[in-house]
């Protein structure tokens, strides 16, 4: 899908496309014109590769961004840098003072309907913000294993977005964090220590109060609502479809399409706008639009989350030394 979008922009090309299965890596390049290697090395050391796009296992990324970045080639990873946050960590010591940009593939940034939402929040469209609630709900789990056991977890895997969505929206940062999570999908997410369902309900330095909802199962496609609550107002980013056509008859009263299905579909655009936002900023010289520190911050919200849900009590957080 990346390197398709890279593919259509007229200012950029996909030169390369690396996997350990090199059959995968050139079946991606053949499809975008590009060349396939299973050789990291060979390709950060060409001379026809400008930037590197991250997209694989996240158990990979901390590696493939420190080799990238001392190969001096701008990044754009996919989230999360990890699901370890001392990894995290020692990635970010290992950073500094190399002078290389790296964005982080929050791609719902890049949603225009949450992008509208914040900026009304921003311009002060619905006054001082108390109330945010974020709906994110997937209408099925990932493949059971390997994917699940590398994914991190609910808070570390599907949460992770909505902590940086609120983050995004409210322009502040979360002191406060209090989870609640249940099994109430599949066993296998018992099986694996992990959780399929889960409230969490957060406090902003300003003292607005913030709802995430999580669920792996819906029947009826991707949930995806940002609502902020204001003193003057409400503003609401809602669920998509395919059309907005609505049709009435003996058998149906206002009958819709049914939802995107998945994330592919739903955020294309925010995807298309992702990738192009980075080869605007590698072309102006701008600082990244979603930083390393976004990433980091966003798992350390799931930290406190996943801690919150074990200890079943409110935790705060600091962000000394950001």
């Amino acid at each position: 899908m990346h390197a398709g979008i890279i593919a259509r922009q007229a200012d950029a090309r996909v030169t390369w496309c690396y996997d350990l299965d090199l059959g995968r890596a050139a079946a991606a390049a053949e499809a975008v014109g590009a060349r396939a290697s299973s050789d990291i090395d060979a390709i950060l050391g060409a001379e026809d590769v400008d930037a590197v796009l991250i997209a694989s296992p996240t158990n990979t990324h901390v590696d493939l961004i420190l080799r990238s970045a001392e190969a001096g080639r701008p990044i754009l990873c996919e989230k999360p840098i990890d699901v370890d946050l001392s990894r995290v960590e020692e990635c970010r010591e290992a950073l500094r003072g190399r002078d290389v940009p790296i964005q982080l593939g929050f791609n719902r940034r890049f949603d225009p309907s949450h992008g509208a939402v914040r900026k009304a929040v921003a311009d002060g469209e619905i006054g001082a913000l108390e109330l945010l609630v974020i709906t994110s709900r997937d209408p099925g789990p990932p493949p059971p294993r390997p994917i699940l056991e590398a994914c991190g977890g609910l808070f570390r895997d599907t949460s992770i977005h909505d902590f940086d969505m609120a983050r995004f929206v409210l322009g502040e940062e979360i002191v406060e964090v209090y989870a609640m999570a249940a099994n109430r999908v599949d066993p296998v997410f018992a099986e694996l220590d992990d959780v399929d369902t889960a409230m969490i309900v957060m406090r902003s330095e300003s003292g607005a109060l913030v709802h995430i909802n999580n669920s792996r199962r819906t029947t009826y496609g991707y949930d995806q609502r940002v609502e902020a609550f204001g003193a003057t107002g409400m503003v609401r980013s809602n669920n998509h479809r395919p059309s907005e056509v609505s049709r009435h008859g003996a058998a149906a009263t206002a009958a819709r399409d049914p939802l995107l299905h998945f994330f592919i579909e739903r955020y294309a655009d925010a995807y298309e706008a992702e990738i192009r936002d980075f080869i605007d900023m590698l072309g102006s010289g701008r600082a990244p639009s979603v930083t390393f520190e976004d990433g980091r911050r966003a798992l350390m919200l799931s930290e406190a989350a996943l801690r919150s849900h074990r200890e079943n009590r409110p935790v705060t957080l600091s962000y000394e030394g950001a």
